[in-house]
């Protein structure tokens, strides 16, 4: 079967008759996988309160971490249905914006470090978590770059900003690793 996509909603598996989801079922589906993620992090946190092995404990709760971001993520998603993402006021969008320039001069020095870092690991896995900590620092530095372009133009946010801001760049859209 054939999935057609659409840039603003989500389709069912199907033939070319499909339309888009409406907002009322984008937004039951958003809370259907809000609803798995947290069951995901719930899940992970009591299956390796146990475990000895610190290696395993941490990476499989840095799963449950993603878990959580993804969830929050589809809350935003959630709001932006329900049109509760209101304008920001001038002085609150200043203290933001300075906010955000300093997270995204932390992204900037976290990037060069582990830039300079993994090619001097000679261990495969811990290459390999440093190559995902690494790509996870480049999409916060360019998500946290087009917010503050936004957050700091006094032009309203259109549909189509936000839309760009949370997909445009991400390599994975759902898949492994993200």
């Amino acid at each position: 079967m054939k999935k057609r996509q659409h840039r603003k909603g989500i389709t069912s598996e199907g033939g070319d008759g499909d339309l888009p989801m409406d907002k009322d079922q984008l937004k039951a589906f958003y809370k259907e996988q809000i609803a798995l993620e947290e069951r995901i992090v719930r899940m992970v946190k009591k299956s390796v309160e146990d475990t000895e092995n610190q290696l395993v404990k941490y990476l499989i709760q840095a799963v449950a971490i993603d878990s959580n971001k993804h969830a929050l993520l589809l809350n935003a998603l959630v709001a932006r249905l329900e049109s509760k993402t209101p304008f920001i006021e001038e002085k609150k969008r200043d203290e933001l914006g300075r906010d955000i320039q300093e997270h995204i001069e932390m992204e900037a020095k976290a990037i060069k470090t582990y830039s300079e870092l993994i090619p001097k690991t000679d261990d495969p896995g811990s290459k390999q978590v440093l190559e995902y900590i690494l790509d996870d620092e480049k999409r916060h530095h360019l998500l946290l770059t087009r917010l503050y372009e936004l957050v700091i133009e006094k032009e309203t946010l259109t549909e189509e900003d936000l839309w760009d801001l949370t997909w445009k760049d991400v390599p994975w859209h759902g898949g492994p690793g993200g």
